[in-house]
């Protein structure tokens, strides 16, 4: 099996030093088992991604000294893909509709124990069900709302996943049906104003590229278990999964998108090598 792994950010604000590390490291397993490494921009956040923020990812990059195998894919242009996928799923009777707002599902999450909090998921809120149909919709696939997974249905005949994890606490993992249904709910598989979620198109991109190790950082390892569902409904293969450590701030915080300070352009600007980026994050 040839390895193949990528780097999968998202052009919304500059790449930091926790992007540096997850990059150099995918790209450095990538040429250390003569595997390949591709680039995709998730640029599924429509409101948000920028074509300044996708140019200077490239610039970046390279400057770095990492380089893509094959063209970049961009999630902007696989669209049809994931209406394929939502239709195949509806079809399938394991997606509904939901018109739940954010502060509709917290106030239902909540109603059985006053002042008590929502059990929380890999997605947030545990969805409590509110739009869950007692049957599977029929008809076409409803535009304009959002559609979520009815995790029960999606379940039924499949009692337990597993994935080899290679990176923090490595080994096999397994995941429960009874932990999917209780402690990550019915996720939206597709928002109303984009055909699509993080979930549904991270599966259905790395499967169409080929990917056989997904290198990211430890933040996605719960989102995993979702993965594998949706693998398994999908008729998908299950990647080796590499979940490795966050790069933080001196106060312990995993860094963000906001903090300019540790943006990769920031070192350049200041007159910083390639090789100074990878003394700074432990390569």
């Amino acid at each position: 099996m040839t390895f193949r792994t990528r780097f999968a950010p998202s052009p919304t604000g500059p790449l930091h030093l926790g992007h540096a590390y997850s990059a150099l490291l995918a790209f450095d397993k990538a040429r250390a088992d003569n595997g390949a490494f591709l680039l995709r921009i998730e640029d599924i956040d429509t409101t948000r991604s920028r074509p300044e923020w996708e140019d200077r990812i490239y610039a970046n990059l390279k400057w770095l000294g990492i380089a893509w195998d094959e063209p970049v894919m961009r999630q902007s242009d696989r669209l049809p893909n994931y209406m394929k996928a939502l239709r195949a799923l509806w079809d399938n009777g394991v997606l509904y509709p939901c018109t739940c707002t954010r502060r509709d599902i917290a106030e239902a999450a909540s109603a059985p124990q006053e002042g008590a909090e929502p059990k929380i998921g890999p997605d947030g809120p545990v969805y409590p069900g509110t739009c869950r149909p007692a049957t599977p919709p029929t008809g076409p696939m409803p535009k304009g709302v959002a559609l979520r997974l009815d995790m029960a249905r999606a379940l039924a005949g499949r009692p337990v996943f597993g994935y080899l994890e290679t990176g923090v606490n490595p080994g096999p993992k397994h995941v429960s049906a009874g932990h999917l249904i209780s402690g990550v709910g019915d996720i939206v598989l597709s928002r109303k104003d984009f055909p699509g979620s993080y979930h549904l198109s991270v599966v259905l991109d790395d499967a169409a590229q080929d990917i056989t190790h997904v290198v990211r950082g430890e933040d996605l390892a719960d989102a995993t278990q979702i993965h594998l569902l949706l693998q398994s409904l999908m008729d998908l293969p299950t990647p080796v999964y590499h979940h490795h450590r966050l790069i933080r701030d001196e106060a312990g915080k995993r860094l963000a998108k906001r903090d300019d300070a540790r943006a990769i352009a920031t070192y350049r600007d200041e007159g910083k090598t390639p090789q100074d980026i990878r003394r700074l994050v432990g390569l």
